[in-house]
């Protein structure tokens, strides 16, 4: 019978043919509440992955297979959960700034963030203040993660947390990445956090959204 511990080590290990074998045996026969347990030991991981990308044994393609990973496993477990379904952990707004069309980044994070049971709003590239503005107003996401891989990128940051604050949006947190984001540069936008690392990206995201 397989364990949670035998998950968490093959999704940390990135075992694509053992993850799904292991995620089936333990659906097989689930409570809610083991199911809940199998997510987590996904989540334990992650986690493994998040480190080994930090320690440099990781690069960007396992990212992008760990998230695939996590999103089958989650997509297999989480209508084992009691209730109508499993709630997102949270709602997010995400996108590439106006004026800068990069996107490999951006979609690198939204990929680990649905994989946490994030529900991401992606609004692609060169997205515009305002169309950030309306998007959270509409969607009530309280997250803001937004990207810009050319230095020109930060001057529209700063413009989307100022339209934001304008609209009296100013308690959704923000959070900024891509190459050229410093602290320095996250202190002049005005935002709550930064990263040019996704899994700790994603790791500052998950903790806002879980309260």
């Amino acid at each position: 019978m397989a364990t949670y511990d035998e998950l968490t080590t093959a999704l940390g290990d990135l075992d694509y043919e053992a993850v799904p074998r292991l995620v089936a045996e333990l659906a097989a026969s689930a409570s809610p509440e083991e199911a809940r347990l199998a997510l987590a030991a996904c989540q334990a991981g992650m986690d493994v992955v998040g480190s080994r990308y930090e320690s440099g044994e990781y690069f960007v393609a396992d990212l992008m297979l760990a998230g695939d990973l996590m999103g089958e496993a989650a997509a297999a477990l989480k209508p084992l959960l009691a209730g109508e379904g499993a709630e997102p952990l949270g709602r997010l707004v995400i996108c590439t700034v106006k004026g800068d069309i990069h996107d490999i980044g951006k979609n690198i994070v939204k990929s680990l963030l649905e994989a946490e049971g994030i529900e991401c709003i992606d609004l692609g590239t060169d997205a515009a203040p305002e169309a950030v503005v309306d998007c959270v107003r509409q969607s009530g996401a309280t997250v803001v993660a937004l990207s810009g891989v050319l230095t020109l990128a930060i001057g529209p940051m700063k413009e989307t947390v100022d339209a934001l604050a304008a609209a009296g949006l100013g308690d959704v947190k923000v959070i900024i990445g891509g190459a050229p984001v410093t602290a320095d540069y996250c202190a002049h936008v005005g935002a709550d956090a930064w990263s040019i690392n996704a899994p700790e990206g994603v790791r500052i995201c998950r903790q806002w959204l879980a309260g």
